[in-house]
């Protein structure tokens, strides 16, 4: 039959449909019901429950911990009795003088253990007359006993005249002795059985005090790995896995662990410094190039250990943060908080932050050329503007001022500095050099003046100064103003203050971003006093920025985080407190915003009768020197060097008055018209010089057209 045929007819069967039962709340119908679960299911799912909860482990290992404790003070008990009675301890330290290469350190420990050998010695001998000794002593000290015991009863007898009172005194120690053994025996019973408790009591309080307990059974607070406290052993075991191999031998060999090269860990700031005397055989330069897996050993970032070089032969100088110390900020300025401050240039010190130990850092800037350099954005500017804001309340002080980025942030010293060029172009660059130029003719006028003349600080400040080295534009003699060749005019001029500026209170500050030779020339860099850098990229960075014994010495700002930390300097300056045998210090500096600036600028001009500032430099005329020389030779052929120098200061004293003959040789050579000699001495050709002055005119209408 086909599938496709339909029956007519159906067989009915009779059915019972039940209507499913729907669930109102839900909306639709039940599941089918699960079947129970076993109990032996249950009661293992609440067993693991209460096995695994926090509280169960935190009451586990409280139990084991204060266990641990009392076993580990027992330890530590018998240690310290089993060293007091025998000469293990000089043992133990005479090899570690041994192995740390301390000769005469081990010779006196060697002489202490045999003197301590020999008082031994001598307390055994006399423990050998001790029974004899004694018994005498105790016959000798009965028979004065009974005979003081026997006259004080005569005394007593005398004196009531009653003979019986002769054996009072002996009856009365009778009686105290009775009441003695009495008291012994009441209370000897609750001593027994108190007395070991008490004992454990003291164990266990010397284990508590040691944290003589695995890492896993100590509180959480002192178990964790991150940031846990520093102590002895932990330093040591961080020397020990540096990868350094003769250090790792030295420390397995000394009978301390390594305990013998620590010094005591104080306390210093917001961290510890600990000083480690290396053994024989490594060197300084080993640990300072470990430092970042000497800080990880030590459960620290890298930025949070500090690595400097102290006085003592061998020896490194941990300074290690605690755990995100570094990353609060510090107080602020006191030049914000006290409207009382007042500066001296002379004998003064600017508050510039703190340092790592938490200490006030301030600083002298007394006769000493400034120098700040870091990458862009880490607070170079605030941190140079800050100093200048202290010295602005010492109302002596004069400024010079030349922002070559010229966003304003110098804007608050209009009406205190002479004078004050904001902005980034070339012709802002010819403008501060002039400046510079203009701090350099003051200093020569106050070098010629009689001695003992004293004269105001003139601080000659240049923020962005890489922006003068870079700059590739020349003046109408073809003198760049940047650069670092002998004849560029903000180098030299830099340099000449730099030279003699000290001595007459004349002083370059500088601040620049990313030092490089070409745009921090190392002349000028190693002509500052105090020199301060923040977060640089590379070794050698740091190296231009601060110079190679503060490097040498452990200053690293190529390791400071940029961006985190914003604000902290590496200073190598004789006019701050740095640590005897370091070579430089690191400050976390105050931050002052520029209404908090504004605010310390208002008090600076109001100890003043009002300064007029200069945002111009005013020019002279522009003279063309070849053309002036031309005019001064006139229609002779011949003229003395000397007598040309003369003419050209009568023309114009402003622009030729201070010439020499290098000035003078300076215009003329390469252009065929260099000074010659004639009859042996030195002169100018007018047939040369008209020469030079046609084929410059030429060649300019040559490129011009």
């Amino acid at each position: 039959m086909s599938d496709n045929v339909v029956p007519l007819f159906e067989k009915t069967v009779p059915r019972t449909v039940v209507p499913p039962v729907v669930d109102i709340a839900a909306g639709t119908a039940p599941t089918a019901e699960k079947p129970p679960v076993p109990l032996w299911v249950r009661s293992a799912r609440g067993v693991r429950t209460v096995v695994t909860h926090e509280r169960t482990k935190t009451a586990c290992r409280a139990t084991a911990r204060h266990g641990l404790y009392a076993l580990g003070g027992t330890r530590i008990v018998a240690r310290r009795t089993w060293e007091g009675r025998t000469a293990s301890r000089y043992e133990r330290l005479l090899r570690a003088a041994e192995a740390a290469g301390n000769m005469e350190a081990a010779a006196e420990w060697e002489e202490r253990g045999q003197r301590f050998r020999q008082e031994r010695h001598r307390r055994r001998m006399d423990l050998l007359t001790a029974p004899l000794d004694a018994a005498k002593g105790i016959a000798a000290g009965a028979g004065i006993g009974a005979g003081g015991l026997l006259l004080l009863g005569i005394m007593l007898a005398v004196a009531s005249k009653d003979w019986t009172d002769i054996g009072a005194p002996t009856m009365a120690l009778i009686e105290l002795v009775r009441w003695i053994v009495f008291i012994i025996t009441v209370t000897w019973g609750p001593l027994v059985t108190i007395g070991p408790w008490v004992v454990l009591f003291g164990l266990w309080a010397v284990g508590k005090n040691q944290q003589a307990a695995p890492q896993w059974a100590l509180p959480a607070n002192v178990r964790s790995s991150d940031g846990e406290p520093i102590t002895p052993s932990i330093v040591v075991l961080a020397l020990r896995n540096l990868g350094i191999a003769p250090l790792r031998n030295a420390i397995k060999d000394m009978g301390d662990a390594g305990a013998s090269m620590l010094g005591p860990i104080r306390i210093a700031g917001c961290g510890v410094e600990v000083d480690v005397t290396l053994p024989s055989g490594v060197s300084t330069n080993e640990v300072q190039g470990k430092r970042r897996k000497l800080a990880e050993n030590l459960s620290r970032h890298e930025h949070e250990v500090f690595i400097t070089i102290p006085q003592a032969a061998r020896t490194v100088r941990l300074w290690v943060a605690d755990s995100g110390a570094l990353d609060e900020p510090i107080g602020p300025s006191p030049l914000t908080t006290d409207d009382t401050l007042t500066a001296d240039y002379a004998k003064g010190r600017a508050p510039w932050g703190q340092d790592l130990r938490g200490d006030a850092a301030a600083i002298s800037l007394y006769q000493r050329h400034l120098l700040i350099t870091g990458l862009s954005n880490q607070g170079k500017t605030v941190a140079l503007r800050s100093l200048a804001l202290w010295l602005a309340l010492d109302k002596s002080v004069q400024f010079l001022m030349g922002d070559l980025k010229g966003v304003g942030d110098w804007a608050m010293f209009d009406g205190l500095a002479t004078t004050l060029i904001q902005g980034p172009t070339d012709d802002h660059v010819i403008q501060v050099t002039e400046m510079v130029e203009g701090a350099v003719d003051e200093m020569n006028r106050r070098l010629q003046a009689p001695p003992g003349t004293e004269f105001p600080a003139l601080i000659v400040l240049v923020d962005e100064a890489q922006v003068a080295f870079m700059c590739p534009v020349k003046d109408a003699d073809k003198r760049p103003y940047g650069g670092s060749k002998a004849n560029s005019r903000y180098f030299m001029a830099v340099r000449k203050i730099h030279n003699q500026g000290r001595a007459v209170n004349v002083l370059m500050w500088q601040g620049t971003q990313d030092p490089t030779d070409q745009n921090l020339p190392k002349l000028v860099r190693e002509g500052a006093h105090t020199r301060a850098s923040l977060a640089l990229g590379t070794e050698s960075q740091a190296r231009m920025a601060l110079g190679d014994k503060a490097v040498d010495g452990g200053a690293a700002p190529n390791l400071l985080r940029p961006g985190l930390d914003r604000g902290t300097l590496v200073v190598a300056s004789d006019g701050i407190s740095i640590p005897a045998g370091q070579a430089s210090i690191t400050v976390r500096t105050h931050y002052i915003d520029d209404d908090g600036a504004e605010a310390i600028t208002d008090r600076a001009k109001a100890l003043r009768d009002g300064v007029t500032t200069l945002h111009v430099i005013e020019r002279g005329e522009e003279r063309d020197a070849l053309a002036d020389i031309a005019g001064v030779i006139g229609d002779t052929n011949r003229v003395l060097t000397q007598d040309v120098l003369k003419r050209l200061a009568v023309l114009s004293e402003d622009s030729y008055g201070s010439w020499t003959h290098a000035d003078l040789k300076r215009v003329l050579d390469g252009t065929a018209a260099e000074p010659y000699k004639s009859d042996g001495r030195m002169v100018v050709g007018r047939e040369r010089v008209i020469r030079a002055l046609a084929n410059r005119d030429t060649g300019s209408s040559t490129s011009a057209s």
